[in-house]
This record gives C-alpha cells, sequence and structure tokens, in this order.
C-alpha cells in the first residue's frame, strides 16, 4: 500500500510557474480554446477540432499497445521533445529549482550527469545499490541517500529511475515500483520512470510500467511523470522523437513551454503519424526485433561463459552488465584496476565498453558491453578478440583462463540486434549522436 502524501509547499520549480516564456499571448489561445471545449464525434461534435495532435495520438496508441494495453495514454498529458535527453532536461527545469536534488539508483546512464545537471544547476544523489541483490533498490538505500542529501542541505525534489535499466538490461519489478512510489509518497517528491527501453524487454510479461501500479489518487498522479522514446524500441537513434507524459497540468504547460528550445521538425512529426499509424508494421516489428535482441544476447553471455566471464541476469535492453573483476591484474580488485583493465580492453584490444565506475557503480569490476549495434559476424570477432586476451592474461598469473570463472554464476541474458530501417538511416547522419545513446 501506498502511504498518504505528505504536505510539500513547492511541487514544481520557480520557472514552471513563471510567466515570462510569452505562453499566454493571443498566438497560443487556440490550443487554450481547444483544450476547453475538444471536438468529438459523438459527445462534442460542434467542439473545437485540433489539427495538429495526429503525431500525439498515435504516440498515445503506441505507447499503450507496448504496454499490454494496460496502461492507457491521454494524447493531451503528452509533450514531445526532441529525443528523451531533451525531455529529461525539461522535466528537471519543471520540478526542480538550481541545487535542488534528485535520487538516481546505480549503477545509472553516465549521460545522466550530463542531461540532468549541466544546464538546470539539479544536482544527482546516488542510491547505492550493490550486487549482492542483482542492484535492485531498497527502501534502506533510498533512505539513506534522502539522510545525505539533507546532510548536505539539498532539498530532494524527485527519484529518477530507468526501468528497464541502463546499463543493467533488467526491468523493475512490480514490488520494487511499489516500495519506490511508497517512499516517494511518504516524502512528498515527485517519480521520474525513464522507460525508453520498455520496447526492448525479451522476456514476457517482466516489463512493468510504473503507471501500471499507480495508486488511482490525483495527489499521486500529480508526482509521477513517464519519459520515452523510439530510438531504442524502433532502432532509430538519429530520429530525434521523445516524449514527457505527465498528468500534472502544470509540468505539462511547463514542459510545453520548454520544448520550443527542442522542436520536432514538422517533416519529422508527419513520418512518425504515419509510421505509428501502421499497426501491423509496428507490431511484427516489435515482436521480430524482441527476438533478435534476446537471440544477439544469448550469444554474447554463451561466448563470454565459455571464457569464465559471468553477467548478471537480464531481461531487456541492449547490453549486459558483465563482471571482470578477477580480469584486473594491476592494483588488484579496485577503481585503479579497473580503469587498468579497461585501458587494455579498449586501446590492446579493441573493443569499447563501458567501465562500471561511469555508471557510478561502487563495486569495482563491472562493464557495460553493449550487442545489438553490430552482425553476429562482428560480435565473434569480437569475443575472439577478449578470449585471446583472457587466455594471456590467465597464463601471465600462471593459470588457464578458461577454468578460472568468477565467483558469481554466469546468469543468462539475452539481447538481439535492432532493425534499423533503411530509410531511417539514409535520414541519420552516420555521425549520429553516440548521443545516438538517447
Amino acid at each position: 500500500m501506498v502511504s498518504k502524501v505528505a504536505d510539500e509547499p513547492q511541487m514544481l520549480s520557480k520557472k514552471a510557474g513563471c510567466n515570462s516564456h510569452g505562453q499566454d499571448s493571443s498566438y497560443f489561445l487556440g490550443w487554450e480554446e481547444y483544450e476547453k471545449n475538444p471536438f468529438d464525434p459523438v459527445t462534442n461534435p460542434t467542439g473545437i477540432i485540433q489539427m495538429g495532435l495526429a503525431e500525439n495520438q498515435a504516440l498515445a496508441r503506441f505507447m499503450s499497445e507496448q504496454r499490454g494495453y494496460k496502461v492507457a495514454f491521454a494524447p493531451s498529458n503528452i509533450v514531445l521533445t526532441a529525443g528523451a535527453t531533451s525531455a529529461n532536461e525539461a522535466l528537471m527545469f519543471c520540478l526542480a529549482d538550481q541545487g535542488d536534488a534528485f535520487l538516481i539508483p546505480t549503477p545509472y546512464y553516465p549521460g545522466f550527469d550530463r542531461d540532468l545537471k549541466w544546464r538546470t544547476g539539479a544536482e544527482i544523489v546516488p542510491v547505492h545499490c550493490t550486487s549482492g541483490n542483482g542492484f535492485r533498490v531498497t527502501r534502506a538505500a533510498l533512505d539513506d541517500a534522502y539522510r545525505r542529501a539533507q546532510k548536505r542541505r539539498l532539498r530532494v525534489k524527485g527519484v529518477l529511475i530507468t526501468n528497464p535499466s541502463n546499463p543493467l538490461g533488467t526491468a523493475v519489478p512490480r514490488a520494487d515500483l511499489e516500495m519506490i512510489l511508497d517512499f516517494v509518497a511518504a516524502k512528498g517528491i515527485h517519480l521520474v520512470s525513464d522507460e525508453i527501453y520498455s520496447g526492448t524487454a525479451f522476456v514476457p510479461d517482466s516489463f512493468v510500467s510504473v503507471l501500471e501500479v499507480l495508486p488511482s489518487t490525483r495527489a499521486m498522479a500529480d508526482r509521477v511523470h513517464v519519459v520515452y522514446s523510439l530510438s531504442k524500441d524502433l532502432g532509430l537513434p538519429g530520429f530525434r522523437v521523445g516524449a514527457i507524459y505527465s498528468s500534472n497540468p502544470g509540468v505539462v504547460s511547463a514542459a510545453t513551454k520548454m520544448s520550443s528550445f527542442g522542436l520536432m521538425s514538422s517533416q519529422t512529426q508527419h513520418l512518425l503519424a504515419a509510421l505509428l499509424g501502421d499497426k501491423d508494421f509496428t507490431r511484427k516489428y516489435l515482436a521480430e526485433n524482441k527476438r533478435r535482441i534476446r537471440e544477439r544476447r544469448d550469444q554474447l553471455v554463451d561466448g563470454l561463459k565459455e571464457i569464465g566471464i559471468a553477467c548478471l541476469d537480464s531481461n531487456a535492453g541492449l547490453f549486459c552488465w558483465v563482471d571482470m573483476g578477477h580480469l584486473m591484474t594491476q592494483h588488484g580488485r579496485s577503481f585503479e584496476g579497473e580503469m587498468a583493465l579497461w585501458k587494455k580492453v579498449v586501446f590492446e584490444v579493441g573493443l569499447n565498453i563501458s567501465p562500471g565506475s561511469s555508471c557510478h557503480c561502487r563495486e569495482p569490476g563491472w562493464f557495460r558491453v553493449c550487442f545489438a549495434n553490430m552482425s553476429a559476424k562482428t560480435l565473434d570477432v569480437a569475443m575472439q578478440r577478449l578470449r585471446a586476451f583472457v587466455e594471456t592474461t590467465t597464463n601471465s598469473k600462471g593459470g588457464s583462463a578458461l577454468r578460472r570463472a568468477p565467483a558469481a554464476p554466469a546468469r543468462s541474458m539475452s539481447c538481439p540486434l535492432a532493425m534499423n530501417m533503411k530509410w531511417a538511416l539514409r535520414l541519420t547522419p552516420v555521425s549520429a549522436d553516440r548521443k545516438a545513446e538517447r
């Protein structure tokens, strides 16, 4: 059960309540009037017809379909942005003032240090999770992070989670979502759920949106916000289609103003509406994409297991959370040893992986390894290189690499190749965002 929401004098940021944007000019009056009197062919045939929201309606239907129609999305609660990066930053501007803090479970996506903090002035306080329970969030860890924020005289405005997690590749269990909701309710703060990997969950029923377990009370609905993007689910990283979903009118209004600085082009919106309107295509695409992700993940996990490297059990995402601590020959199992190993893997082995410390993991030796951005043959080459490195490293220590498996059991993980559409690739520059990450 979610406890009663605590009183909070100022839920949104000062900027969110500011009227200097110009949104109140006559230019925007038509939008406001539509919200008051929307056309419906049955219930309100004389109402105002909105001629610019086809993409919102298509996206709302698609997001609902992604969640097995267990959640209904209102198009009027969607704010389109140029990717998830813009969506997350806009939410920070809406919810937090400079110096306010958000709690984020570790390990977390390294880009959050840029996306959430750089221009907004907001702070991140890590919620330290451990391998002992598969890096799941606990109430004790949340309470500890909240206390640490208070000691720093930071006002905590909310919790931000990624579900499924980047870099763990795991969906947040329903029980954990209920616990997190109970925590934010007790503290009277917000919850932002970044669900950009929702369509990559390849184990049936493993992904549960926070909106599925959200209590029906108005107070809680106003404090829970979802970020979404098409970059992962449809393999369109350079398409720059992101969205904020919120039932809080103040957040929707403020985020709409913020979106002026990160708009999607009209051409993109038109193509988006046409793409998502093809229900048969999107259904088949998503099913095939999940199958390929699982296939590619299994290829990586099996290859790593053969050379004595274990992974965290995963059910979503385009990467694996890999334990390579036993390969740290310099400085022992420490962050210095982790960086020394990372440099060898990147500069000598020729594999670009991400050290856990870049994701704020407190346990050295973990690495994020992506598998969905290459062919099966290229992944085989990567495994051959890593095998040679492991054998050399272990032999230099006087043992056999293939017999020296980590203490933790190798847990299954699967990841498939995302099906990037040829037409989308032609529209997207080759350099598109490592940035493409978001």
